[in-house]
């Protein structure tokens, strides 16, 4: 029998749910998480972590030596991050679940409002780090819509190639992470191996493997590479011969099949209900994609589909990830063939520096190279919100401008951080064994989460 009062005692502070009544806060107290004098023993239960709070009415039937409470994360793989699950057992059957966040607490959103508008990409492209360059396109994508100004044709194009190929590279990601949390080791080897390709594409293109800063409002940093074809070409060869081997060795695999079918259901009912989108809505049967229903870049001027599939379960949320790799290669081999020339960003000198070149040429260059990067430019005052179809789903950016150079208000809309509430419906009352591959089906990244 654990002795809570020596508990209450013994512990200083606990740093689990933060979002609990009762807490003696001072947000610039290292140690401000103390326990209060007098709290009742509901509240030493929830703090010592042998109580879940929500709003699960369970049998009462089932007495309380039949139910443990695990602690699942943050320091675990399978958690696809620093993400912390309280787990209700009843034997092995997972009874409740209950998501615990802000592990990470990056603070982007409030780090964003100190930065000018020029420097938000440097910041953005941190969260979601699996899909740096969507999170630079929607802010950009928002602070144009501020300015009320359209890019040229050839940095629209740019935009496109590049995003649908760091699409293709998180989805790589998925499915190899999620083979080898099911016990494929060797998915982990081939979809980092040919995620290598396109992150070399991506380092000769901005000059960084991750993190970019290469999606910048009014266009994009700089242009494509000499012989940039020559890669894509050999991206768009060789990643549909290796996902031909991934079908052989997964798709009619009964080991893979028995783990991932009927596995981890998540309804379309469910995924509308709790805000869901992306590629776990679509397994669903749903057809929503933000490229067909919204738009943005000219995306529209591409040919492709959007795999559905309706099954719902964890297998599908698998397959719908290889079919979507399918369909971005085909935008990307049509912006490869058909790519127009011209600038590759704005030419309104408000808002884009003058060339590097120039520097040594011009001082009223030099000025305004010194000015944009010290003060940046000006937004008129006003909102927005813009939205694109990330990896995972819908990611948006609302903006609120007071005329200055830096947003007064910086809100990301995180799919991950939506997708999250799925965790209690696809896990509860299913084996534990089924949790590590529900947790994997929905791709999370917690840095899209803590922002």
């Amino acid at each position: 029998m654990v002795d809570e009062k020596n508990i209450k005692e013994d512990l200083d502070f606990w740093a689990t749910n933060s979002e609990e009544s009762g807490w003696n806060i001072s947000s610039t107290d290292e140690g401000s998480q103390k326990m209060l004098e007098e709290e009742d023993e509901k509240q030493i239960k929830i703090q010592t972590g042998s109580d879940v709070v929500d709003d699960y009415v369970y049998n009462e039937e089932t007495t309380e030596d039949e139910r443990m409470i695990v602690n699942m994360g943050p320091q675990h793989p399978s958690t696809h991050g620093v993400l912390r699950l309280q787990v209700e057992l009843e034997g092995e059957v997972v009874r409740r679940v209950k998501p615990v966040i802000g592990y990470l607490h990056t603070g982007m959103e409030k780090t964003g409002e100190e930065l000018a508008y020029f420097q938000g990409p440097t910041n953005t492209t941190r969260m979601d780090y699996l899909s740096p360059l969507f999170n630079e396109l929607v802010f950009s994508l928002t602070t144009e819509k501020l300015l009320n100004i359209e890019v040229p044709e050839r940095a629209k194009a740019i935009r496109i190639l590049m995003t649908e190929l760091n699409r293709v590279s998180s989805h790589l990601v998925a499915l190899a992470t999620g083979g080898m949390d099911i016990g494929a080791l060797s998915m982990m080897i081939f979809g980092f191996r040919e995620r290598e390709l396109i992150l070399n594409f991506f380092e000769k293109t901005t000059g960084l493997r991750m993190n970019h800063n290469y999606i910048r409002p009014g266009g994009v940093a700089a242009d494509l590479p000499d012989n940039w074809q020559k890669d894509v070409k050999e991206i768009l060869k060789v990643i549909p011969e290796k996902l031909n081997d991934y079908d052989e060795m997964l798709l009619d695999n009964p080991i893979w099949q028995g783990r991932l079918k009927n596995v981890g259901i998540l309804t379309t009912e469910e995924c509308l209900a709790y805000g869901i989108t992306g590629p776990s809505l679509r397994a669903s049967g749903f057809s929503w994609d933000l490229r067909k229903t919204q738009p943005y870049s000219g995306i529209e001027n591409y040919e492709f589909d959007v795999p559905l599939l309706t099954d719902s379960d964890v297998f599908s949320r698998w397959r719908i990830k290889v079919l979507e790799i399918i369909e971005s290669l085909k935008i990307v081999e049509q912006v490869m063939n058909t790519i127009p020339k011209g600038p590759y960003r704005i030419q309104d000198k408000k808002v884009t520096p003058p060339p590097r070149k120039r520097l040594d040429e011009s001082m009223e260059a030099l000025i305004h190279h010194f000015k944009i990067y010290t003060e940046g430019f000006k937004v008129p005052p006003g909102e927005a919100y813009v939205a694109v179809e990330s990896p995972r789903g819908e990611l948006g950016c609302y903006i609120v401008s007071d005329g200055s150079s830096k947003p007064y208000r910086m809100h990301i809309r995180g799919p991950s951080f939506c997708n999250l509430q799925a965790l209690p419906v696809i896990m509860a009352d299913s084996p534990i064994a089924d949790a590590v591959a529900a947790i994997a089906s929905l791709d999370p990244v917690i840095g899209d989460v803590d922002r």
